[in-house]
């Protein structure tokens, strides 16, 4: 019986690395993270459409990984709400088309999100991403969190 009731303190604790900051996905690389890169998207309206738009052709965070895993410890977002969404990159800078006509059209990607200690979160895409620009975000933030894969 008391064997029982331990069994849930023997259960091991994530022992691996850890972000530095809150808030901020961290791309795993084997024991190594990469923080993402923290930007703020800008919304344009375009005739009806909104756009996202993010300064520079390309993150300078890459990885080879075409379904990466990323390690947050959070403060302020909640792990299981962030989305993920591809960027299409144009005349020197990223962007993704939300919205035309007042109808969304973004579609985020599948992830899965485990909780490996307290306030400390796993985020794996759930499906193979082709190269190309990507990013993180909360829901109705225009706080973004990119990454490239190549």
């Amino acid at each position: 019986m008391v064997l029982l009731c331990a069994w849930p303190l023997l259960a091991q604790k994530y022992a691996g690395p850890r972000p530095a900051k809150p808030d901020l996905p961290y791309l795993m690389h084997a024991d190594n993270l990469i923080p993402t890169e923290n930007v703020e998207a800008k919304p344009e309206d375009r005739k009806g459409d909104v756009n996202y738009v993010i300064p520079g052709a390309n993150s300078a965070v890459r990885t080879p990984l075409a379904s990466p895993a990323f390690l947050i410890v959070t403060d302020q977002i909640q792990a299981d709400r962030v989305q993920l969404f591809k960027l299409q990159s144009k005349g020197g800078r990223r962007e993704v088309l939300y919205t035309r006509k007042k109808k969304l059209v973004a579609r985020p990607l599948r992830l899965n999100v485990t909780r490996l200690d307290e306030n400390l979160y796993k985020i794996e895409v759930d499906e193979i991403l082709e190269n190309g620009e990507y990013l993180l975000t909360p829901p109705d933030s225009n706080q973004v969190f990119c990454f490239q894969i190549y």
